[in-house]
């Protein structure tokens, strides 16, 4: 079943705290777009075009250093939202983003966003709530880049993607995106998750998709390492 805009912006949390009024607000002034593999969505600098919320595929946003290396700050699934800040502070993207793969978006475009901004405070507010958690995430990123070793990150990340239903984690298509978001090489990644699958925490269904075996196990390496 195809995916509309309204099914993207019921499965955001930042939208949680919306009350009904603002998010039929938000749904008049939203639209789908479509990204192919590998397209730019926009680049560093560039007026932002407004706020987008992932339906399905996957977005890494990244920075690009002056000798041309990369720095991925997130990579973007379904659910999550990326040039919020950009959008409801007014400024340029402050870093570049890319379809990793085919993906929809639920897109609010700036100056519609911005008007239901100045016109509605409680929707404002509601939305204000909701950018606490998108702070939050990044405090995350620091702590676990300053504080954790390469196996305190990666068991960290697979607790926060799991699926609790399956138990079943489901990798980014190129592991050295992930490995990029995490600081590691693609070669302490893979050696990593060798370690964990051995100790019998995890299992590889395939090469995309991880079952976690252990996950109690887990998250105590994603808070001591």
């Amino acid at each position: 079943m195809e995916l509309t805009v309204l099914d993207i912006l019921q499965s955001c949390p930042l939208f949680s705290e919306v009350d009904e009024t603002g998010f039929r607000r938000l749904f008049a002034v939203a639209r789908l777009v479509r990204f192919r593999k590998g397209q730019t969505i926009f680049l560093e600098g560039q007026p932002c075009p407004g706020m987008y919320i992932v339906g399905n595929g996957l977005v890494r946003v990244f920075k690009r250093g002056s000798q041309g290396q990369e720095k991925i700050l997130h990579l973007v699934g379904p659910g999550e939202t990326f040039a919020e800040v950009a959008a409801l502070g007014q400024f340029n993207c402050p870093a570049s983003a890319e379809a990793v793969s085919a993906t929809t978006c639920a897109f609010l475009p700036m100056d519609a966003l911005q008007r239901l901004i100045m016109e509605d405070h409680d929707l404002c507010r509601q939305m204000l709530v909701g950018l606490c958690v998108w702070v939050r995430r990044l405090v995350d990123l620091v702590e676990d880049l300053t504080l954790r070793d390469a196996t305190g990150r990666v068991a960290r990340f697979l607790i926060r993607q799991l699926d609790g239903k399956q138990n079943t984690v489901k990798l980014p298509g190129l592991k050295r995106h992930l490995a990029a978001q995490l600081d590691l090489t693609s070669e302490t990644l893979s050696r990593t998750l060798r370690r964990l699958e051995t100790r019998g925490l995890i299992r590889h269904l395939s090469r995309a998709q991880l079952q976690i075996l252990k996950p109690d196990e887990l998250m105590r390496l994603a808070e001591l390492q």
